[in-house]
């Protein structure tokens, strides 16, 4: 292809480009080629519309089919970011939640220093005509925010992803080392979720959610608190531990016999009155 000089060694690696229900094969192909350009390799789908392969795809791609030959097919976003430990959700409304809002910039230098310390970063763009809903934002640790004219904000999926890579192949050159700290690495998505499912599930059975139906605003205003702490593993074995010592705490001390001596005392006799 015009501008491709295949003598040089591919540039590879970086963050993980999710595209959570694709609808157009051409949009699909496009955000291929866009990922090459800034040496970004992986790319995953979860639930493409009309299924994948698609007709056209690969010539959309203007080559880039070693990204497409490599595409890992998910039925739903939690799955697709299990093993990831930092995700960005690009997205044009924040929908309300209390998230970090970032541009791409900053967002890439942030991708280039955890991808520097050996963990897997990922980015999700949003169905083409609706975007991502609020449970799916709501996974990601921050939101990527595009500064475009206001009375003229239409991206589509392929320029998203373009302004994405491009900041990133920039950071990625200038970033500076991790520092080295010893600590506990930082928690998988699917950790992560896994204690938060057995929390709102111990939440459910003490009443927590009242009233019901703010149940799942409720639940994501919970999961985007742990967002924003960045938890490591070790603190997800700590907070699962702490939440068993005390549901069984409460648990046992329902099951135990009332304390003799809060008891009100026996009860009344004969009166000693004569």
């Amino acid at each position: 292809m015009a501008g491709t000089d295949h003598t040089k060694p591919p540039i590879s690696g970086g963050p993980i480009v999710v595209l959570v229900r694709p609808q157009l094969a051409e949009n699909i192909g496009m955000a291929a080629r866009a990922m090459g350009n800034f040496g970004l390799d992986q790319l995953r789908l979860v639930a493409p519309r009309g299924g994948w392969p698609k007709k056209g795809v690969r010539e959309a791609s203007s080559g880039a089919v070693h990204i497409l030959d490599g595409v890992a097919l998910y039925d739903d976003l939690r799955s697709a970011i299990a093993d990831c430990h930092l995700v960005f959700a690009a997205t044009a409304r924040e929908r309300g939640q209390a998230k970090p809002v970032v541009g791409a910039d900053t967002a890439a230098t942030a991708m280039a220093r955890r991808f520097g310390a050996g963990e897997r970063v990922a980015v999700v763009f949003g169905p083409e005509r609706s975007g991502l809903d609020n449970d799916e934002v709501g996974l990601a640790d921050q939101v990527i925010s595009f500064p475009v004219n206001p009375a003229f904000a239409s991206l589509n999926l392929a320029q998203a992803v373009l302004l994405v890579g491009y900041e990133w192949f920039k950071a990625a050159r200038i970033a500076e080392p991790a520092p080295f700290v010893v600590r506990s690495p930082a928690a998988t998505r699917e950790a992560l979720l896994s204690f938060f499912d057995f929390l709102k599930r111990e939440l459910d059975d003490a009443g927590f959610f009242v009233p019901a139906e703010k149940r799942p605003i409720m639940t994501r205003n919970l999961l985007n608190i742990f967002h924003r702490i960045s938890m490591t593993d070790q603190d997800v074995r700590t907070l699962r531990g702490a939440v068993v010592a005390l549901v069984k705490g409460r648990r046992g001390k329902l099951a135990m016999p009332p304390d003799p001596s809060t008891a009100a005392g026996p009860a009344a006799g004969p009166s000693d009155n004569r």
